[in-house]
C-alpha cells in the first residue's frame, strides 16, 4: 500500500446534504409514520362514511334598502345596510322560530333546526347565502327556503314597524300645529283690517309651512318601497351527497396522516440524543466516518475476520486501514489508539485486531498492544505462537531486568510477546494485557512509552487497544503517545453529547480523532446507551475478578478467559 500525505477529508456543512440526511433519518421512524398513516386512513374512512348521507342545499337572498326611487344611482345600498349585522340576524333564534312555524317543526326541535343552517356573505355583494345541511335532499332544500323566507318576513316586519313609528312621530308633531293653525284662521276671520290682522296672517303663513313640511315627510315615508329583498336562487334538492366520497376521503386521510407521521417523526428526531446517521457522528467528532461494519450473516465467527465465510467484513476492515494509511496525521509515525465510548469494548477489540492484520497484509511490521489491563482477553482469543521469534525482539533483548525478568513480581509490560497468525494476511505481534495493581502507573511507565515508540522504526505500525474512554481514564493517559484515535461505536447506543465529550477530552489531552468506525448492536444486547458514569465499572466481575472465580496475576494464570469475542457480534 502506497502512503501519501493526503489527510482524510473532514466533514463539510453542506446544506443540501444535511437536508437529505435529515429526511433519511425521518424515514427511520417507520412506526411513527405507519401510525400516522393508519390514523389518517381511519379518519378518511370516518369522513367518507359520515358524509355519505349528508346533503346540502343553498338559497341566495339579495338585500335592498328602502327607497322612493330605485333607479337613483346615487343611492348606495351598502351604506344603508350593515351586511354583517344582517348575517347575525339571519342566524338568530327569532328567525329559526319563525321558520319552525312555517315548516311545522316542534318547539323542542328549534335548536336542531338552527344547527343545520349556515349563513355566509360572498365578498363585495349584498347577498346572504343560506346553506342548510340535512340527511334528506328534499328536507335540506325545504328548510333552506324556509329559513330564507322567514328571514325576509322578519326583515319586512321590522321595516314596516320602523316606518309606522316614524309616521306616527310626524303626525304627533303635525296635529298640534294644525289645530293651532285652525284656531288662528278663525281669529283672523273675526278680526278687522289693520296691523293686528296683518301680524296674524304672517303667523298663519308660518304655521301653514310647518304643517306642509310634516305632511311632505309623512307622504315620503308612506311612498317608500319597503321590500326587504328577494330570493334570487331558491334552494333545490341536491342530486348527490355533499361528502367527498370514500376514495377521496381515503386519499385526503392518507395525505393528512402521512403529514402527521412526518411531524411526529421530526419531533422525535429533534429530541433524540442519539446520532441516527454517519453525518451526525462525523459532526459530533469533527472527523470522518471511516467505515460501517456490516452485520455478520454467518451467525458469528472468530475474533480475527480473515478467512471468514462472509468476506464483506474483511473488506470493510481493509477499507478502513486504507483510509487511515492515506491520512498524513497517521502516515508519519503510524501509532493508532482504538477505543469505544463506554460499555462493552468487544467490537473495539475486533477492530484493533483486524486493522493490525490489514496492516500486516501490506508488508508492515505490526505490533498490537492490549492496553486494556482491566479485562484482558486477546491472548486467549487469538491464534498465538510464543515459540517463534518476535519481530519486535529488539525491544526485549538485554532488557530482561527492566521488564521484571530478574524480580519476583512481574508488571505490565513484562516482556511477554506473542505472534498472531492472521492466515493469508500474514502475522503480527501481540503484547497481551495483564491485570496489574496500579493501571495508571503501568500505562504511563517508561516501559510502556518505549513500547509504543517502536512505531518510529521504518515500515512499522503500532495499534493500541484501550478501555472505553468515558468509563476509564486509561485511554487519555495514552493519547499523547499516539498519533491518532479511532473511535468504535454503535450510533444507536451512544449520545451525540458523548461523542462531543470524547472529542473534547482527546483534544484536551493533546490527541487527534482520526475518525470513527460504526457497527450494529451486538446480538443479545439492547440498543441502549450505558448510563454508567465515567470511572464506573462495567460489571461486578470487572471490579472484583476474584468474585467471578478468575485467576489473578501470580495465581497460576497469565490470561483471563472471559466470554468469547466474536466478530459476528457487532
Amino acid at each position: 500500500m502506497t502512503e501519501t500525505n493526503r489527510p482524510a477529508a473532514a466533514p463539510t456543512e453542506d446544506e443540501p446534504d444535511l437536508l437529505r440526511d435529515q429526511f433519511k433519518q425521518l424515514l427511520r421512524y417507520r412506526r411513527l409514520l405507519g401510525a400516522g398513516l393508519a390514523v389518517g386512513l381511519l379518519g378518511g374512512v370516518y369522513l367518507g362514511i359520515s358524509t355519505a348521507d349528508t346533503y346540502v342545499s343553498v338559497a341566495d337572498v339579495v338585500l335592498r334598502a328602502p327607497t322612493d326611487d330605485p333607479f337613483n344611482p346615487s343611492l348606495a345600498p351598502d351604506k344603508a345596510i350593515n351586511i354583517g349585522s344582517e348575517r347575525q340576524v339571519a342566524l338568530s333564534s327569532s328567525i329559526a322560530e319563525q321558520a319552525a312555524k312555517k315548516l311545522g317543526v316542534a318547539d323542542k326541535d328549534v335548536a336542531a333546526l338552527r344547527r343545520g343552517l349556515q349563513v355566509t356573505n360572498p365578498p363585495q355583494t349584498m347577498v346572504l347565502r343560506f346553506t342548510y345541511t340535512s340527511a334528506s335532499p328534499k328536507e335540506a332544500a325545504k328548510r333552506a327556503n324556509g329559513m330564507a323566507e322567514a328571514y325576509l318576513f322578519k326583515r319586512q316586519e321590522a321595516l314596516d314597524v320602523t316606518r309606522t313609528k316614524m309616521v306616527k312621530g310626524y303626525e304627533d308633531q303635525r296635529d298640534p300645529v294644525a289645530k293651532q293653525l285652525d284656531d288662528l284662521a278663525k281669529q283672523i276671520n273675526a278680526m278687522p283690517a289693520g296691523a293686528a290682522r296683518d301680524a296674524a296672517l304672517g303667523s298663519k303663513t308660518d304655521l301653514q309651512s310647518k304643517v306642509n313640511t310634516l305632511n311632505n315627510n309623512i307622504t315620503k315615508l308612506q311612498a317608500l318601497d319597503m321590500t326587504p329583498g328577494r330570493v334570487t336562487s331558491p334552494a333545490a334538492p341536491p342530486s348527490a351527497p355533499d361528502g367527498p366520497g370514500i376514495p377521496m376521503s381515503l386519499a385526503l386521510g392518507a395525505a393528512t396522516g402521512l403529514a402527521l407521521g412526518l411531524l411526529a417523526a421530526w419531533v422525535r428526531l429533534v429530541f433524540d440524543p442519539a446520532p441516527r446517521s454517519e453525518g451526525d457522528v462525523a459532526r459530533s467528532l469533527r472527523a470522518p466516518v471511516l467505515g460501517y461494519l456490516p452485520r455478520d450473516k454467518t451467525g458469528g465467527g472468530p475474533l480475527l475476520a480473515a478467512g471468514e465465510a462472509d468476506p464483506r467484513l474483511s473488506e470493510e476492515y481493509r477499507s478502513v486501514a486504507f483510509r487511515l494509511a492515506y491520512d498524513s496525521r497517521f502516515a508519519d509515525r503510524r501509532r493508532l489508539l482504538v477505543v469505544a465510548p463506554r460499555g462493552s469494548s468487544e467490537t473495539a477489540a475486533a477492530v484493533a485486531v483486524n486493522l493490525a492484520a490489514s496492516f500486516a497484509e501490506t508488508g508492515k511490521d505490526v505490533l498490537l498492544i492490549e492496553a486494556d489491563l482491566r479485562t484482558p482477553v486477546l491472548a486467549s482469543q487469538l491464534p498465538t505462537d510464543a515459540a517463534g521469534r518476535p519481530r519486535w525482539s529488539q525491544l526485549t533483548s538485554g532488557l530482561g531486568n527492566e521488564f521484571g525478568g530478574g524480580s519476583g513480581e512481574s508488571e505490565w509490560p513484562d516482556g511477554r510477546q506473542l505472534v498472531v497468525d492472521a492466515g493469508e494476511s500474514g502475522a503480527f505481534d501481540l503484547i497481551p494485557g495483564d491485570r496489574v495493581r496500579n493501571v495508571a502507573r503501568a500505562l504511563t511507565s517508561p516501559r510502556a512509552t518505549r513500547l509504543i515508540s517502536e512505531a518510529d522504526s521504518p515500515n512499522s505500525t503500532v495499534v493500541v487497544l484501550a478501555p472505553p474512554v468515558l468509563s476509564y481514564a486509561d485511554a487519555l493517559a495514552l493519547v499523547d503517545r499516539v498519533d491518532g484515535v479511532l473511535v468504535v461505536c454503535d450510533p444507536r447506543a451512544v449520545h451525540r453529547s458523548d461523542l462531543s465529550r470524547i472529542r473534547e477530552l482527546i483534544s484536551g489531552a493533546g490527541g487527534t480523532v482520526l475518525g470513527a468506525v460504526l457497527h450494529s448492536p451486538l446480538p443479545g444486547q439492547r440498543s441502549k446507551r450505558d448510563t454508567s458514569g465515567a470511572g464506573a465499572a462495567r460489571s461486578p466481575q470487572a471490579q472484583d475478578p476474584g468474585a467471578a472465580g478468575l485467576p489473578l496475576p501470580g495465581e497460576g494464570g497469565d490470561t483471563v478467559a472471559l466470554r468469547t469475542v466474536r466478530s459476528g457480534r457487532r
